[in-house]
């Protein structure tokens, strides 16, 4: 197993994607889904480049339809195409504005432009700034806010690119259910959910676990409510890394929503910044080991605008090996020393442990 505690010889450049388009998907009414999210998430990069990481700037541009077509049905992507220009829903939760199909391709192709960047070398770390999310999206229709599953058509673009094994490790605090249809049967992608269960949109139970060749590719981690950073990374430390550190992957992207933050009001978890530091600095060192250090992260979920800000800011920081302050991180000890060990973290409740251990079980099983 990767020591996770080694530090980074030298802190990799801060590949970032972003486009002026993502803005005009705007409800017309009240949304939690707004382009204020957006600003927030230019704020934390704002920080992380206050705080010496250099920044690379990546050219986003529209998905073609063959990157589309190898995630979503063509039936699907048609129905798009005639409401594109238009105002509609898709359900009760997404709605659609006459450029939001633009935005949504446009975000898909620069979630592929963001792999190609972090591909193109050794030790590279990108973060694309998408609206509108993703991860809910099927391979046969929109939901949950989401119209084009971002990091699934960036992961298959991957292997198409010629990369045999990409895993896609998912925090957000709503279960990646569209990313897991697309993958259910695909060994090339390890698919790791952790989120809120029982939740929205009601999938994720650690029964889950692919089918076909794809058996044992897909694991879930579903924890009870009011999850704290000792339960996140315990399960980290207990699943995540060590499927990882198993699967060998040559690429890890990471659906990287924040609304498990305590401050989130779309759910019931209780994190701080600092469990998403921790993430952070967890999955960059598995990159190193196993990934050559290529890891990129697109942003999903987070609807507390200044929750959303600080939990990004310390995720790429400790990523990038430059340990956020302990008043952004929101973890004991002094700026840039590492996170306690397992045995000086605070305890984890007696359902949370089952939680753990259900999903460890199954994981184990594969």
């Amino acid at each position: 197993m990767v020591h996770l505690n080694q530090p980074h010889s030298e802190a990799p450049r801060l590949h970032v994607v972003d486009d002026a388009l993502f803005e005009q998907h705007r409800a017309r009414g009240a949304h939690p889904e707004r382009p204020e999210r957006l600003e927030a998430a230019r704020r934390a990069i704002e920080r992380c480049a206050a705080s010496g990481l250099s920044l690379e700037r990546v050219t986003s541009r529209d998905a073609t339809e063959d990157e589309l077509a190898r995630v979503h049905a063509p039936r699907y992507l048609e129905s798009l195409g005639r409401i594109s220009g238009h105002y509609a829903a898709l359900d009760p939760d997404t709605y659609v504005v006459p450029r939001s199909v633009d935005a949504a391709r446009r975000g898909a192709g620069a979630a592929v432009a963001l792999v190609e960047a972090v591909l193109a070398g050794p030790g590279q770390l990108g973060v694309a700034l998408l609206r509108p999310p993703g991860h809910h999206a099927t391979r046969e229709a929109g939901m949950g806010f989401c119209l084009l599953n971002n990091v699934a058509v960036a992961a298959r673009a991957a292997l198409h690119s010629g990369l045999s094994r990409v895993a896609v490790i998912d925090f957000d605090v709503h279960h990646g259910n569209g990313t897991q249809d697309v993958f259910w049967d695909d060994p090339r992608v390890l698919f790791c959910s952790l989120h809120q269960w029982p939740f929205y949109p009601g999938t994720g139970s650690a029964e889950e676990i692919g089918a076909g060749e794809g058996a044992g590719y897909t694991v879930n981690v579903p924890l009870s409510d009011g999850a704290t950073d000792a339960v996140y990374e315990a399960a980290f430390d207990e699943i995540v890394l060590p499927l990882l550190d198993e699967y060998a992957p040559e690429l890890i992207l990471v659906s990287a929503g924040f609304d498990a933050h305590e401050r989130d009001p779309m759910a019931g978890m209780k994190l701080s910044r600092g469990a998403y530091a921790a993430m952070g600095r967890r999955l960059a060192a598995m990159a190193t080991a196993k990934a050559r250090g290529r890891l990129a992260l697109f942003l999903e979920g987070g609807y507390d605008l200044a929750a959303l800000e600080g939990s990004l800011t310390a995720a790429l920081l400790a990523a990038s090996g430059r340990e956020p302050a302990e008043e952004l991180a929101g973890a004991p000890g002094q700026p840039g020393q590492s996170a306690p060990p397992a045995a000086q973290r605070a305890p984890i409740s007696t359902r949370h442990r089952a939680d753990l251990d259900r999903a460890r079980r199954v994981a184990m099983r594969r």
